[in-house]
């Protein structure tokens, strides 16, 4: 199934053309890469967490626990106010302490880990579907209308509010949905930056450009808790919203490959693009690349036929795949659980001897993924440093153990003492969770097994992030009831996620480390994906 053998010029870019009457710098249409794919998976996670804001309102905590600490309230909403507010009741339609039917019951707490998991089961069986189209159909209309209808079902879900829902079948179906569309984000994403991106320095570029999975956690919590107080409904439409207008701004300006805009192929490990003549591959640098002459005919690109997608089984057998694939079902399990039920545990636990309003939770949950930020960087810049991408992860996921436990153990002795064990957490949770769905899926699919003759990035990662999507979509729906046993359980639980995932890529940590000592005779297959040398 194809969209047509030749891809269309986004209309945007189309208009600056005609505005300057010239293309852009290849340089630029990088930078500008970077920018629309960050904003777009940015959007993506937005509208993923206001499901973790609400679950406090939806699901209030029925004990006799004291009111939230009452703190002045702010003129701004943070980060220009403070973390710490004043719970407000201006839900004038709602009731906020009965909660809202079918999810303020004794089993509240397991229906919403149900729909969690409803959401993100379809999300990773999408995903697999997703990463195969992608590499199939125009990434840039997959991805837009992708974008376009999860913003729609997820505002269909606050909707619910206004017209008094209590079905639960009625918010599994939307959360159903709207998981389907989401699955069309990660690959599309992934797989443009590396048609745009070679493989030098990849992990720290990616590791940079990844911070949108965090800023977009941020961004979606400040907006959900911001409008909290208006109706819980709006804190889903808001950032449905959002990511609806995302995906016009995909739609308009998004090359999803050098091709549409003029430029040849690059080579996927040194990023410089490649000019072919007469069967010869010549390397040339971006300045010599010839912009002006590929733009022949107003609303079309250079003529450039798709490239043949690869099948599942193909791409499964790609040395590494398999290894990684299975390290993000635990890696994301951890991440996941922290995405959907931080605000949660910080509104049912004391810190400094206080509980936390619902908006304060939301507040203080995002410096979790501002430490997430760090850790993605972090283990980016150093995976490119030695050329170990499994040691890296493996050394993060085991430093995530200790982190969690202290974060656990003393987090409610004081504020300031919580916010910084929480960022170090994140920073180790997310560090590795970063690398693997970024560089490293990135890695694999342009992989010299392939021999250039097929197009796999969006297949692989949708591989890689597809099995970590099921653990994604696990570690909630363990929590949720875990919870009712004490929170304890639930950090164990992470601790033996943490464990296994760092234990899955003991053959390939192995692996880099005799390379690194000189033992190459008996490297495994998956060392070449490895080492960005070739």
């Amino acid at each position: 199934m194809a969209m047509g053998s030749k891809r269309k010029t986004p209309p945007g870019i189309l208009l600056l053309r005609r505005i300057r009457g010239r293309n852009w710098s290849p340089k630029t249409f990088r930078y500008a890469i970077l920018f629309i794919t960050f904003i777009a998976y940015a959007c993506y996670h937005a509208s993923r967490k206001p499901s973790s804001i609400v679950k406090s309102v939806l699901h209030p905590e029925p004990s006799t626990k004291p009111p939230p600490q009452q703190h002045a309230n702010n003129k701004y909403p943070w980060p220009l106010g403070n973390v710490f507010v004043k719970e407000e009741e201006t839900d004038v339609n709602h009731d906020r302490s009965k909660g809202w039917e079918p999810f303020n019951g004794k089993d509240g707490t397991s229906r919403l880990g149900e729909i969690d998991v409803a959401f993100l089961a379809c999300y990773s069986l999408g995903m697999y579907v997703a990463g195969h189209l992608g590499d199939s159909l125009d990434l840039r209309l997959f991805l837009a209308w992708g974008m376009i209808g999860s913003g729609f079902f997820v505002g269909l879900f606050g909707m619910g509010y206004f017209w008094d829902v209590h079905a639960f079948w009625f918010f599994l179906v939307m959360q159903m949905a709207a998981g389907l569309f989401q699955a069309t984000g990660w690959p599309s994403v992934v797989a443009v930056v590396g048609n745009w991106f070679g493989k030098r320095k990849r992990g720290l570029i990616m590791g940079i450009w990844n911070a949108h999975t965090s800023v977009g956690n941020i961004c979606g919590s400040l907006i959900a808790a911001g409008v909290l107080d208006y109706g819980w409904g709006w804190s889903f439409i808001a950032p449905g919203f959002v990511m609806s207008l995302g995906g016009v701004l995909v739609y308009l300006f998004l090359a999803a490959y050098p091709e549409d805009v003029g430029f040849p192929d690059i080579n996927s490990n040194s990023g410089k693009f490649i000019k072919r003549k007469r069967n010869i591959e010549e390397e040339e640098e971006e300045e010599e690349v010839d912009v002006e002459g590929a733009v022949e005919e107003e609303g079309s690109g250079p003529g450039y036929e798709n490239k043949t997608g690869v099948g599942l089984l193909q791409a499964c057998m790609i040395p590494g795949v398999i290894p990684f694939a299975l390290c993000l079902f635990f890696s994301k399990l951890v991440a996941y659980t922290f995405l959907y039920w931080l605000p949660f545990y910080l509104s049912q636990t004391t810190i400094g001897g206080e509980y936390m309003s619902v908006k304060t939770a939301g507040n203080l949950s995002t410096l979790f993924d501002v430490g997430g930020i760090a850790g993605g960087i972090l283990a980016g810049y150093i995976s490119d440093k030695f050329k170990a991408r499994a040691t890296t992860a493996a050394t993060f996921m085991y430093a995530a153990i200790p982190a969690m436990l202290v974060y656990h153990s003393y987090g409610g002795v004081s504020q300031t003492v919580n916010i910084v064990l929480m960022m170090v957490a994140g920073l180790f949770v997310n560090g590795p969770y970063a690398l693997i769905t970024t560089a490293v899926s990135a890695d694999l699919g342009t992989h010299k097994s392939l021999q250039g003759d097929s197009r796999a990035l969006a297949t692989v990662t949708a591989i890689i992030d597809g099995t970590g999507s099921a653990g994604a979509a696990l570690g909630p729906l363990l929590t949720g009831f875990l919870s009712t046993l004490g929170w304890h359980a639930v950090f164990y639980m992470l601790v033996v996620g943490a464990l296994c995932a760092g234990l899955l890529l003991t053959r390939l940590v192995i692996a880099e480390i005799r390379e690194k000592l000189g033992y190459v005779d008996e490297v495994p297959a998956s060392e070449p994906l490895l080492d960005d040398r070739r």
